[in-house]
């Protein structure tokens, strides 16, 4: 796939999803359901992120309570890696809404549009706390 082409589906991702967000209302996360989120993260995240680490993203195993850009040997966003976040729920809540406002210049261009989607995918990340 081309650059450019590469660069025009993302944008299109990028405008589809502000407009899901917009209609949705966003709003606090309600408690979510780890095992749904667990889903959702291998139906969608996987294809960046492997939890185990290796990945094109940075693992996210241990993510939650993990600071932001930690992980020694991961080429993070300075965005990421200078924003001094610590990922708990409404830091992740925020960034999954809108990583690009959240953090601008970092690389996530995914959002995740559905407040529930959202309250899952963080329940299953807090579910894989590295104590």
């Amino acid at each position: 796939m081309t650059l450019p082409l590469v660069a025009a589906l993302t944008t299109s991702l990028l405008t589809a999803a502000g407009l899901a967000i917009a209609q949705s209302g966003g709003g606090a996360p309600a408690a979510g359901d780890p095992v749904a989120g667990e889903e959702l993260f291998l139906d969608h995240c996987v294809i960046c992120h492997i939890a185990e680490g290796g990945g094109q993203g940075p693992s996210l195993n241990g993510l939650y309570g993990r600071k932001a850009g930690s992980i020694p040997g991961f080429a993070y966003s300075a965005a990421v890696r200078d924003s001094g976040l610590t990922w708990s729920g409404p830091q992740l809540d925020r960034f999954l809404t809108n990583p690009i406002q959240a953090l601008p210049g970092t690389a996530m261009p995914i959002l995740v549009a559905d407040p529930k989607d959202r309250s899952d995918l963080i329940a299953y990340f807090a579910s894989k706390k590295i104590p």
